[in-house]
């Protein structure tokens, strides 16, 4: 390896893309190719950073196999910034493989890091702990020790671990300040916003106020019966009664516990739960039987009372009865989750994240885009979707992961 390539590399691992291409901006040689790529992805031009590493992986011969797997590497971390979720994940983990069998450890470690964040994305958290517990961060410069603990501190929060999480952040931040990198200490000052700005809203007796994640995680331990809007489900620490496909029952419930300890005539009930706008004998009909499912759902933690004017909720051995509320009242408040990331998403990498079907996204998006808060660019297959974060609230108790019990 030259000296140029040398330096180009050493400017590209301190954050300084300029640098780097000062020394190596006119060559066509793959090594350079592929510094040139690295760079223009640093520098944010992610279009042409692929064609550069594509072209040097085709330049570079079968036996610089060490060459060929950092540059698919690179070519996935700029899929990941893409939010090209359907990138092939197979060809990551074989040059991962490459990358361990010749001792680049380094680099290794970065293809993990990127895996993790992948599957974080896609809330897939016990497969991000997995590969996450076989990368050593011991031995990491830096930058990649902050990659590490950045990932960590992301699996604990959305673990709702919110003490481990900012311990994590605290050594990332001074990982990060060693590396003198900008962009990586903008990242974890980003993540520490996340534990410092609310997640929720709590709704306990007619009053309402803001939750920390630390916050909706002490909730979450405490004996309280809590009506959880983000798993659309009833819970009492670990016990728990999923209404994820009953919204008619979840509508009541979430009605009887935002009055409680007070009761809900049943002209509201049948307003919040069927949408009728005048109460007939056939919606208090209805009301009934829909009182009599709840209350064999919920017999574990509480009954349903009935009362001159309505209903009221009684909950067994449980202090008090909350609602744990989404920060925004958004039908579509998972989708605008995803957006609130600054970064630019194919309806079909959001379907993936999601679990959902890629035309009922793109409905969502439609109607969002209808509604002004969220704008698109390109057509057909290149068609990003991007929003700014939601003011004043942290979107990570609205991201697919499964809520911790207790």
């Amino acid at each position: 390896m030259d000296s140029l390539i040398t330096a180009a590399a050493l400017a590209l691992a301190a954050g300084d893309p300029l640098g780097a291409l000062d020394r190596i901006a006119l060559r066509e040689d793959a090594p350079a190719l592929a510094l040139r790529g690295i760079a223009m992805a640093q520098l944010g031009d992610l279009d042409r950073a692929k064609l550069l590493l594509r072209r040097a992986v085709r330049g570079f011969g079968p036996k610089e196999a060490v060459a060929r797997a950092r540059c698919i590497v690179a070519e996935a971390e700029i899929a990941l910034v893409s939010r090209d979720l359907g990138w092939p994940a197979k060809a990551l983990d074989a040059a991962r493989a490459t990358l361990e069998k010749h001792g680049d450890r380094l680099n290794a470690a970065h293809a993990g890091h990127l895996e993790v964040r992948r599957l974080l994305l896609i809330g897939r958290l016990d497969e991000a702990e997995f590969v996450l517990a076989g990368l050593d961060p011991g031995p990491l410069p830096p930058a990649s020790r902050a990659a590490h603990e950045l990932a960590v501190a992301g699996i604990a929060m959305r673990r709702l671990k919110t003490r481990k999480a900012r311990t994590a952040l605290e050594w990332a931040r001074h990982a990060a300040r060693q590396a003198g990198i900008p962009g990586l200490m903008a990242e974890v000052d980003s993540a520490f916003l996340a534990l410092e700005t609310p997640a929720a809203r709590l709704i306990a007796q007619g009053e309402e106020r803001p939750l920390l994640l630390e916050e909706v995680e002490a909730l979450q331990a405490s004996p309280a019966l809590v009506v959880d809007t983000f798993r659309y489900a009833a819970r009492k620490q670990e016990t728990t009664v999923s209404l994820a496909t009953r919204p008619v029952l979840f509508a009541l419930a979430r009605a009887l516990a935002e009055a409680w300890p007070g009761d809900v005539p049943r002209a509201t009930l049948i307003a919040r739960a069927f949408g009728g706008k005048h109460a007939d004998e056939s919606h208090r009909a209805r009301l009934r039987v829909e009182i009599g499912r709840l209350r064999a759902e919920l017999r574990t933690l509480a009954d349903i009372g009935a009362t001159k004017r309505g209903f009221a909720l009684a909950p067994r051995h449980a202090g008090e009865v909350v609602v744990l509320a989404r920060p925004i009242e958004e039908r579509h408040a998972t989708v605008l989750a995803f957006l609130a990331d600054g970064e630019s998403w194919a309806s079909s990498a959001r379907a993936l994240a999601l679990g959902a079907g890629q035309r009922s996204v793109q409905r969502a998006l439609e109607q969002l885009a209808e509604a002004g808060k969220v704008q698109s660019f390109g057509d057909g297959r290149a068609r990003r979707w991007m929003t700014p974060p939601v003011a004043g609230f942290t979107t990570t108790l609205l991201l697919p992961a499964p809520l911790p019990t207790g």
